[in-house]
């Protein structure tokens, strides 16, 4: 058998980037290309960040808050609403109303300007598990306010699960997947199990 041997290398990550300031977005295109990334489209405003989205189908964007045209938070909206990627969010000002406003669109994690390369990667990877865990949640419930419930009652879980368990946020989400698949239940019953009724046996993993 050879199921041992090494595949060839893992396909990069596609990425769309949009930022209207060309220098910050020839240095970020030039970061993503030294992590492992594919930079497939860049944009200089949200409306063609979106176009980009819908035509090339990447693996995550990555959008400035500020643009012309029509602005990240915008775009980002369209983006996630379409399911099309996970997007990360660049912003000048680590201002909570804009993270929030940016959170509410549908942005997965942001960056605060300027940022460092070692700051990349776990925005983009937070991104990419949480853009999974709504894709994989929004399989299993179709009916719209179930799954907006679905989504409370999970996250609500996995802070109880992080805190109890010592487990990442990720690491929290499959064990709430795994739960439900060992029990045949929907995530959101055993989420809201762990919400009213604590962590079942106090700690496993």
């Amino acid at each position: 058998m050879t199921e041992s041997a090494p595949n060839a290398q893992p396909t990069p990550r596609t990425v769309v980037i949009a930022e209207d300031e060309t220098l910050i977005r020839m240095d970020l295109a030039e970061m993503l290309v030294e992590e492992g990334y594919d930079v497939v489209g860049q944009a200089g405003d949200g409306q063609k960040a979106i176009e980009l989205a819908e035509e090339l189908r990447p693996d995550l964007v990555i959008l400035d808050v500020k643009m012309p045209v029509l602005d990240g938070i915008a775009a980002a909206e369209a983006i996630a609403g379409k399911r099309i990627a996970p997007v990360v969010m660049l912003t000048a000002f680590s201002q909570r109303e804009l993270v929030e406003r940016a959170r509410e669109a549908g942005a997965m994690s942001y960056l605060v300007k300027p940022f460092s390369q070692s700051d990349l990667v776990p925005a983009i990877e937070m991104a990419v598990s949480r853009f999974a865990e709504i894709t994989q949640l929004e399989s299993e419930v179709t009916d719209l306010r179930d799954r907006l419930e679905t989504r409370k009652a999970v996250d609500r879980a996995k802070g109880i699960l992080q805190e109890e368990l010592s487990l990442s946020e990720s690491e929290a989400f499959r064990w709430i997947q795994k739960t439900a698949m060992d029990l045949r239940m929907s995530m959101r019953e055993v989420a809201e199990g762990v919400v009213t009724h604590g962590v079942p046996g106090g700690s496993s993993t």
